[in-house]
């Protein structure tokens, strides 16, 4: 994200370098990753992915409620099979439901290792395309960004401006120093976050039941028949 805004910035900010003969080099700065993340159309994006994960977060602790509580049941009928006190009909009748509990349970857990498989899926994807939205819409602004920038470099008659958040070869800023003055990073985020701008990001649709977090369980043994 950083490398293709700073790309578009460096590629239209090009100066000559007879500006270093004239004296005093005026230098301005913005913070692209800032822009970004303060970018509305980001944080709405990542709210609607946060409730999404939570919606399926609870769909899947209701499936795992179910399970453990048809458990509980095998596991109760289960004592009941073991009192002498019980006719053979009755016996019959009540390891007939535990075993029918028990196919239950088989085919609950093969659901919700599909769901939790299916539904991450289903959210990485979706985080995706809005993430690549988002990225398109920003690349679409730059022109305007361009308009900030070019209006502070003629009025302060700047010759060089520097993306503050990129980061050189060795990991380190590449950027080391600079002072809050020559800073224009909310000009540009103003310019961004301007009322009225069209998105097609938020009309992203979300997925039926979403990933939540990955939650790991390990399979609770089928109760064996006595």
């Amino acid at each position: 994200m950083k490398k293709l805004l700073s790309l578009a910035l460096t590629s239209m900010l090009a100066l000559p370098l007879a500006a270093f003969g004239q004296g005093t080099v005026k230098i301005g700065t913005i913070n692209m990753d800032r822009a970004f993340k303060e970018y509305s159309k980001t944080k709405e994006a990542e709210k609607k992915v946060n409730d999404a994960k939570d919606a399926a977060k609870k769909e899947f602790d209701d499936r795992t409620d179910s399970y453990k509580k048809a458990l509980e049941e095998v596991n109760n009928l289960n004592k009941q099979l073991e009192s002498t006190a019980l006719s053979a009909d009755k016996k019959t009748q009540l390891a007939k439901d535990r075993d029918d509990k028990i196919n239950n349970i088989k085919n609950m857990e093969r659901e919700i290792n599909e769901f939790r498989v299916t539904r991450e899926n289903q959210l990485r994807e979706q985080a995706l395309r809005m993430r690549d939205g988002i990225v398109k819409e920003i690349m679409d602004v730059v022109k305007e960004i361009m308009d900030v920038v070019n209006d502070k470099v003629k009025t302060l008659n700047m010759d060089l401006v520097f993306d503050k958040s990129g980061l050189s070869v060795n990991g380190v800023p590449a950027l080391l120093y600079s002072r809050d003055s020559y800073d224009f990073t909310n000009d540009v985020v103003t310019a961004l976050n301007k009322p009225g701008r069209s998105s097609t990001v938020m009309n992203e649709a979300p997925a039926a039941s979403p990933a939540g977090p990955t939650v790991t369980t390990k399979p609770t043994p089928t109760p064996k028949k006595p």
